[in-house]
């Protein structure tokens, strides 16, 4: 083989190398924002060839196994703080906003026919209302007729960022509730049935009369399940949507908590949902391999500039285009073995 004939092969190889690699960008965690991020990998799949494999296991396996260095990126619906992200040496980005809703299952009751506040969700869940015509569940519902069935929960049974979001919600308004069984991605509830992911959560609802969960909203509208409207801060009744998802990360300070770990539950406005979220991506600051790490990135520049379309249509609410310029400005953070940037 002549020398020129060597190099082309080796060129051919190289390239080829590099087609393979662009094929596996590995990614774990979250359930919050699979249906998304499984549309998301299906369009860039199709732009650009590469592929997506992204495990929906829940928040505490995400962070788990980023930790671990078994993925390029986790994701978490529960923000990491400050000390934990420099401990463990990874940088933390939120990829797209979404709206938890409470779930049930009830003969002839539809979705949005429900209203609840965010204290009776909070009684409901620490188990002290515990049969559909609670006086506080008829109070907020005049004219509806609810059964005297009992109530059974459904819970998260995986370290969850759902479950965090959603406890921090109950925990902000309902004293008691924070008090016990208390905010985290897993807690003691007090009676129930687990399930796992907000996929799980939303099976069990679906198949025991009586049930409420609580699950992404996406979930609740590809299952159609019947879902509550909610009393948000402001004692107006709204009804989830990307509007109202969107209403509620109008005024975020996204620079308020390191990694951008802004809080959307609870927000002030007439039209916020009170039970929103964003997801964030965590990636290690060190990359053990940099060309993957790039290709990590370059899904999420692709997303969240050219994604949002796909987002809406699931009713997500895509990052403001002044936020997506902070965190590609972050991502210079991400640094191969000889402190070069990544991503260019």
């Amino acid at each position: 083989m002549t020398l020129t004939n060597r190099l082309l092969a080796g060129a051919a190889i190289a390239i080829a190398a590099t087609a393979t690699h662009a094929q596996n960008i590995t990614g774990a965690g979250a359930t919050f924002p699979a249906p998304i991020y499984a549309k998301w990998a299906e369009a860039y799949k199709a732009s650009t060839g590469a592929q997506l494999n992204y495990q929906a296991i829940g928040s505490g396996g995400g962070v788990k196994q980023i930790t671990a260095k078994t993925v390029d990126f986790g994701a978490s619906d529960d923000p990491m703080p400050g000390p934990d992200l420099d401990k463990n040496g990874l940088l933390q980005f939120p990829a797209v906003i979404g709206g938890i809703v409470a779930v049930f299952n009830l003969p002839g009751i539809q979705a949005n026919q429900m209203t609840l506040t965010g204290p009776v969700l909070a009684d409901i869940y620490r188990g002290t209302i515990k049969t559909w015509d609670d006086p506080a569940i008829a109070k907020l519902n005049p004219g509806l007729k609810l059964p005297s069935s009992a109530i059974t929960l459904v819970y998260r049974s995986d370290s969850s960022g759902t479950t965090a979001v959603f406890t921090d919600y109950l925990a902000q308004v309902s004293p008691a509730f924070k008090a016990a069984p208390g905010a985290g991605k897993t807690v003691n509830w007090p009676a129930g049935i687990g399930g796992r992911g907000n996929a799980g959560v939303a099976a069990n609802v679906s198949k025991i009369a009586g049930a409420v969960g609580y699950v992404e909203y996406a979930y609740a509208k590809q299952n159609n399940m019947s879902y509550a409207s909610m009393v948000n801060k402001d004692g107006k009744t709204v009804k989830a949507d990307d509007l109202t998802f969107a209403a509620a990360a109008e005024k975020a300070d996204w620079n308020s908590a390191p990694g951008f770990g802004a809080n959307l539950n609870d927000q002030a406005g007439p039209n916020a949902w009170p039970i929103t979220s964003a997801s964030f991506i965590l990636m290690h600051k060190v990359a053990a391999d940099g060309a993957r790490s790039a290709d990590a990135l370059k899904f999420f520049r692709w997303a969240l500039n050219n994604g949002q379309k796909l987002a809406v249509d699931l009713d997500y609410v895509p990052l403001p285009a002044n936020v997506v310029k902070q965190i590609e400005s972050s991502w210079s953070g991400i640094k191969d073995g000889s402190g070069k940037a990544v991503l260019n």
